[in-house]
Parts: C-alpha cells; structure tokens; sequence
C-alpha cells in the first residue's frame, strides 16, 4: 500500500522534522496545510520545496481551500493566493473544501465556484482535490454530487475527488469512486458512545482495532475497485496532537492497516 503522511498528525514538529519523521516511517508523501500549522502562512514555499525535495518527499497537497463553494468576498484573491504557494513549493494540488456551517448553497453556485477555479489551476499545472464533508451541516456532503457538479462545469480534467474515510462514513454512502478519486484520508473514531450524527474532527484518531468508521472495508472496496493512488493519514483529535511520541503511533497504525487492509 503506498501511503501518506499529513502534517496534521504530529502539528507540533516543524516541517523540516516532520519531514525527517516521514522518511523514517518508510513514506515519500505528504500534504501540508494552512491551518494546523499553517505552514503556508509561515514558512516560504522556496524553502518548503528545498526541504521535500532534500529528503525525496512529494508533496500531494495543501489542506485546504475553503470554503470553495462560496465564491465571493475574499476567497478569489486567497485561491489565487494558495495556488501560487502551491506551485512555487512543489505541491501536486490543492484541497477544496464546502461551506460547513449549515448554511445550504445551490448546486448552480458550486458548478459557478468550480468554473471560477479552474483557469486559476490550469495555469499552474495543479489539481483540484473535492472533498465533500458529511457532517449534518456541510453544504456538499456527497462525492456523487461533487461529480455531477464537476460535470457541469466542464471540469473533469482540472478536479478530482479526495475521499475521506470520516466523511464517507458521516454521510452514509455506499457509492466507491475510484476512477475520479486521486486521494484518500483514513482516520478512526474509537469512541464507543457518540452517535454517528454526532461525530466531529475531534473524534478522529489514528486507525487501529478499535475503528467504527470501517476503514478496513472502506480501503478494501477502493482498492478493489481499482484505486491505486496514496492513503493518507489525517487524526483532528488532541489526543494524537498531544502524542510525545508520533512516530511510533504513526508505525502502529500503518502496521495496521497494511496487516488488515491490504
């Protein structure tokens, strides 16, 4: 299994160690993000690409644009923004994620969004990654939606899909996309008495036995499916933030997942 390490699941190592750490892991792949740690707004994309390609590390993507579907006010200007940082560091695609506050935005206005980004990712050479979000309150929570929305806006060669395990789950689909998909996040919940409704980031831990979101099956029907693109690992909870030691929790779960789902 080819697998990913994003930076979200040790946010207080610099890049530069988390790197070190993910070479150590036996992994070449990462994503790197804008909110925890914001390494785009602190650290300069000449050195983010100097350090990845030092240590033979590809970077998938930045984790993420959002909220993509609302394309008004200052969002422009800060895709137009990332995706500079974007290309000038070396990251293969951006993350796009939907409004998330229980706010609903018509389907037309997700086509015109995504009409919107696609010059500003052509012209770098860049992927867009949609994740549809599952929670109750995500304006997209569907990849069947995100598709025909992609469809519409005569997009298919500029967007993909990221599927994510959570969300999948969240939002109770059935339906395997793996000709569009181009990513996958895996994360677990453990935690035995919160309803699936009622499942947040913060409930999302690494995979291990104690899983209910069904990531085994989830990876075993993508990649029977035919999915052959990078699994990447994305815990919210403080709990794995809080680790002393990452690196061996991050061993445990690849050895895992290789061992259950392969």
């Amino acid at each position: 299994m080819d697998f990913a390490i994003n930076h979200i699941c040790a946010p207080k190592l610099p890049l530069v160690d988390f790197i070190a750490m993910v070479g150590r892991l036996g992994v070449d792949k990462i994503e790197i993000r804008n909110d925890i740690p914001d390494v785009v707004n602190t650290v300069p994309a000449a050195d983010v690409r100097a350090a990845a390609e030092g240590a033979g590390v590809e970077i998938l993507s930045i984790n993420a644009l959002y909220p993509f579907n609302v394309w008004s006010g200052d969002l422009p200007a800060r895709a137009e923004a990332m995706a500079d940082y974007a290309a000038a560091c070396g990251a293969k695609a951006l993350v796009m994620c939907p409004l998330n506050d229980g706010t609903t935005v018509p389907f037309d206005n997700l086509v015109a969004a995504l009409r919107a980004m696609a010059p500003i990712l052509r012209e770098r050479s860049l992927t867009g990654l949609v994740e549809p979000l599952g929670f109750p309150i995500s304006s997209l929570r569907t990849k069947r939606e995100a598709i025909a929305a992609i469809e519409a806006a005569e997009g298919k060669g500029v967007y993909r899909l990221l599927h994510d395990t959570f969300h999948h789950h969240l939002a109770g689909e059935t339906e395997f996309f793996p000709e569009w998909t181009d990513l996958v996040h895996i994360s677990g919940v453990t935690a035995p008495d919160v309803a699936v409704a009622d499942m947040l980031d913060a409930h999302r831990v690494l995979v291990d036995g104690g899983d209910r979101l069904e990531n085994v099956s989830q990876i075993q029907s993508l990649v029977k499916a035919g999915y052959r693109g990078p699994f990447a690992f994305e815990p919210f909870s403080k709990e794995v933030h809080e680790l002393a030691d990452p690196e061996a929790a991050l061993r445990d779960s690849i050895s895992f997942v290789r061992a259950n789902a392969s």
